[in-house]
């Protein structure tokens, strides 16, 4: 029995198959979201809003709560306070078959017991279409997200035997396969090398120009500036800033956020936003 297969007897049910949301439209909302753990808040009174068509980064120093936010829109972590919907469908409350069948996650770090090829690692993501019409598309599903991923020559390898990188490619081709309408997508890029970066980003992008709706964590924020429609800042717990990344990324934010001397400027050929550490020559940023 493949794991496809398996899995899909766990998950797979009759039901009424989502409809792709029109592009535009919010196809993740979340109102009121707050995580508490002990007496400490890690995320409080998040409202956000992720259209389709739309590639959103979700930006922010380490323990700024942007893993923890995933998690809670994912549904993967119960909520201490408000709600997220996702295609309709309460994250809180939803079959795990249904809410599979809308929104595909993509964790930080995929941990696998058993040596799986790669082939089967991304046919994990056709699971919860088994039983339903779509699994018809299978195959094509596969070989395009092999293919999306540049994953086609290893097919065969066993999980396990991966780089860090090729593994998060091959869980990033998973993601793809699942045919989702949302994608969220947890520092996707932070095991790649400058190529393989820049090829899962056009990814992403492409995803999202098809009408899917894609939130990626990123660390980096010249990726963000240059992929993202909008860059959301995550600050002690709390969305600081939102909008488009010419409006968001700029030096007194960023500098406030990241407690950092940050340059902001613009590439004098393309116009494109440029943001890094200032630096005086080879030394440390200016305190």
């Amino acid at each position: 029995m493949s794991a496809r297969t398996a899995l899909g007897r766990l998950t797979g049910r009759r039901a009424a198959l989502p409809r792709p949301p029109e592009p535009g439209t919010v196809a993740l909302s979340a109102r009121g979201l707050g995580l508490r753990v002990g007496g400490t808040w890690l995320l409080k009174d998040v409202d956000l809003d992720l259209a389709a068509g739309s590639l959103l980064a979700v930006v922010g120093p380490n323990g700024a709560g942007k893993s923890t936010l995933l998690s809670l829109l994912a549904g993967d972590q119960p909520a201490t306070t408000g709600t997220v919907h996702v295609g309709g469908l309460g994250v809180a409350t939803a079959h795990p078959a249904d809410l599979a069948r809308r929104r595909a996650v993509l964790p930080q770090r995929a941990t696998l017991s058993f040596p799986f090829t790669v082939a089967d690692v991304v046919a994990m993501g056709r699971a919860p279409w088994a039983g339903t019409d779509v699994e018809d598309d299978d195959e094509d599903a596969i070989a395009h997200a092999l293919t999306a991923a540049g994953m086609t020559g290893f097919t065969h390898r066993r999980y396990p035997t991966l780089s860090g990188g090729e593994q998060a490619r091959a869980s990033f081709a998973r993601v793809l396969a699942q045919g989702a309408s949302v994608l969220l997508l947890d520092e996707p890029t932070a095991a790649l090398d400058l190529r393989h970066q820049e090829q899962l980003m056009r990814t992403a992008r492409d995803c999202a120009d098809r009408g899917q709706a894609v939130l990626a964590v990123l660390h980096d924020l010249q990726l963000a500036a240059a992929y993202a429609d909008e860059i959301a800042v995550l600050h002690a717990g709390r969305l600081v800033e939102r909008g488009e990344p010419g409006t968001v990324l700029t030096e007194p934010l960023l500098e406030e956020v990241y407690r950092l001397p940050i340059e902001v400027y613009r590439h004098p050929v393309t116009g494109a936003v440029m943001v890094g550490p200032r630096r005086h020559g080879k030394g440390t940023p200016t305190p």
